[in-house]
């Protein structure tokens, strides 16, 4: 059988190597399965630990995605199985939680540069790979989103903190909607740095190859190296303003408001708007799980001051209860399972929604808080 990450060591001209790891599931647009986040944290220690390794690059295989999300159908299968149980008791998806966030956590603190290649669809556990990279490269065909209110989950793997961290607050319309970023607008907000032509990436490889590895120990100036080469390539000039850019004034007055209900009625009134990425995102946000769009938009608020560590720690603890919630389950059916695509959302409305339920989705699954497995993060770690 075919691996489901492929690695990679190749020569630079002069000496050293730099690593590839590329996603290995292209009939399921590279989503990402427990075993798959086990291999890359595994390869990534060993490069990080291998002092010819100068960077890293991650890539996708086929032509439509780098990484569509996770793999849901397995967490699916034990909330079936953990069904009626406390959260803390689901070991496939305490197991499976902890080793993806932890994976993004490496990701965002890693020593050597990692490039990022999110050409197609990066969505849900693809922001998380990509968003802690020090590249983060789109191509003309890439479509960004973080889309869980769709599945009753939320903008986890570190969403609370990306998005938190974008300009004019408009990671809150992010969250609620599932807006799907095109090239131009991953680069407006910052969730992407450089845009390259699909067609010119075996040219980029090339440039890379030929960097000196004898400036590897100075990472500011590998850093450099590698930007000087994908801004040779960069292909932004020729964008078109993104809708997010040409809409994004009205937006940030609407995610200025912190009210949730106001917020998601401000949003849902998009619905009929003649913009048609205004009014597809409205309409996604209002065929979602509303108590999904309600948690995100507190996620945010209760991660504004949190440390990136912090910010797994809370997410590990709300993804578990979430799960034994039965809306997650639920989503998962609809969407993926029976795919009628008609979720029984419960609570139905964002106006039913009571700060208990809210309350519930954030208390520890744990009798103390430092029994969280992710209570350790961030240790001897810091972000680059």
């Amino acid at each position: 059988m075919t691996a489901p990450v492929l690695f990679q060591e190749k020569p630079l001209a002069s000496q050293g190597y730099y690593g590839i790891a590329t996603l290995n599931q292209p009939s399921k647009l590279n989503s990402l399965s427990l075993e798959m986040c086990q291999l890359l944290t595994e390869q990534l220690t060993i490069w990080e630990q291998d002092p010819a390794i100068a960077f890293v690059i991650f890539e996708g295989a086929g032509e439509k995605a780098f990484c569509a999300g996770g793999d849901l159908h397995q967490l699916y299968t034990s909330m079936q199985q953990y069904a009626g149980k406390p959260a803390a008791d689901n070991a496939y998806a305490a197991q499976f939680f902890d080793v993806e966030y932890r994976l993004d956590y490496q990701i965002h603190t890693y020593s050597k540069p990692i490039i990022c290649w999110g050409h197609g669809v990066v969505m849900g556990g693809g922001i998380g790979l990509m968003a802690g990279t020090s590249h983060r490269v789109v191509s003309e065909s890439s479509r960004l989103a973080m889309p869980e209110v769709t599945i009753g989950l939320f903008p986890d793997v570190g969403g609370s903190w990306d998005l938190n961290h974008l300009a004019g607050r408009i990671g809150r319309f992010l969250a609620a909607t599932g807006a799907i970023l095109n090239a131009a607008d991953s680069l407006f907000t910052g969730m992407a740095d450089y845009c390259v032509r699909h067609a010119d990436w075996s040219a980029i490889i090339a440039d890379l190859e030929r960097i000196d590895g004898t400036q590897m120990a100075d990472r500011r100036q590998l850093d450099q190296r590698i930007h000087d080469v994908l801004a040779q390539h960069s292909a932004a000039a020729t964008l078109d303003a993104g809708p997010l850019q040409t809409n994004y004034a009205m937006l940030t007055a609407l995610c200025a408001n912190r009210d949730i209900v106001s917020l998601y009625r401000a949003f849902a009134a998009l619905a009929d708007h003649a913009d048609p990425w205004l009014a597809r995102a409205a309409q996604t946000m209002l065929k979602g799980a509303p108590l999904s769009v309600a948690l995100g938009l507190t996620l945010q608020e209760r991660a504004l001051h949190l440390s990136l560590a912090q910010v797994f720690q809370l997410e590990y603890k709300v993804a578990l209860n979430c799960c034994a919630h039965g809306q997650l389950q639920e989503g998962i059916r609809a969407l993926l399972i029976d795919k009628d695509k008609h979720p029984q959302w419960q609570p139905a409305t964002i106006e039913q929604i009571t700060p208990a339920d809210i309350d519930a989705l954030l208390a520890s699954p744990w009798q103390n808080a430092s029994d969280n497995p992710l209570a350790s993060l961030g240790q001897g770690r810091f972000v680059q």
